[in-house]
């Protein structure tokens, strides 16, 4: 399963990830909404640095993720939380089961390329527009089909003193999939290294086919932006956002 090792490192390898200018992107559009934005739900939280950079900021979060592993790790940094912690649900997207309303649903980091059965993604939006209040804002982002096309034959690495993670990518046309292969080494703490290997999948979902399933679970106002910007995505763009709407 994907992220059952990488959890432990992974926000040692996403230490560039700008949290705070994420945040401070979502929080504009939030700031368009004419339904108030109170509770939100961080779908695909992850490790919950986004959760909770946004329950800091007043927001009451729900974060909810398939991986128990990346959730251990959530709930231990929601503990330095100030004000309302946030609450953390083990769920896959195509089944979201909430308590309740919310206001906004956030889907960050092309955690919607993770799904890569298009029924399945189908799904998640229904349930996300089912517990969204009337005239609340779904926000998400991909990597685009250009981007994990290029990604073909690539190989990276991260590391510091205690980690390190070497990656590579193949794309399959045919599938229309993105295959990380992941070799991650880990020292213990009697001072030896351990090492474990993941494969994650991303799938190339084309805008157009995306807001047909958003349409189709009921969103209207639906728009595209380019990578953290208030504009339409422009030629080549590597990461598209989406905004859409229930309607009222």
């Amino acid at each position: 399963m994907a992220y059952e090792y990488l959890a432990g490192c992974y926000d040692r390898f996403t230490a560039d990830v700008p949290y705070a200018a994420w945040a401070d992107y979502l929080e504009k559009h939030f700031a368009r909404s004419k339904l108030p934005i109170h509770t939100v739900l961080d779908l695909a939280c992850g490790t919950g640095t986004l959760t909770c950079e946004l329950a800091q900021r007043g927001y009451e979060m729900i974060g909810a993720d398939l991986s128990e592993e990346m959730l251990a790790q959530a709930a231990e940094k929601a503990r330095d939380v100030e004000g309302i912690p946030p609450i953390f649900l083990h769920q896959a997207m195509e089944k979201l089961d909430l308590y309740g309303t919310i206001d906004a649903c956030v889907c960050c980091l092309d955690s919607v390329n993770y799904v890569t059965q298009p029924k399945k993604l189908a799904r998640a939006f229904q349930r996300v527009h089912t517990f969204l209040m009337p005239g609340g804002l779904f926000l998400f982002d991909i990597n685009t089909p250009d981007k994990l096309r290029g990604l073909d034959g690539q190989l990276f690495m991260d590391e510091d003193e205690d980690a390190c993670c070497i990656w590579r990518a193949e794309y399959s046309p045919r599938r229309r999939i993105c295959t990380y292969g992941f070799d991650i080494f880990c020292r213990e703490e009697n001072g030896l290294w351990s090492r474990m290997e993941e494969v994650h999948e991303e799938y190339a979902y084309e805008p157009e086919e995306l807001e047909q399933m958003l349409r189709q679970a009921g969103f209207r106002q639906i728009k595209q932006y380019g990578e953290l910007k208030m504009r339409r995505p422009g030629p080549g763009e590597q990461r598209i956002f989406f905004a859409a709407r229930k309607e009222f």
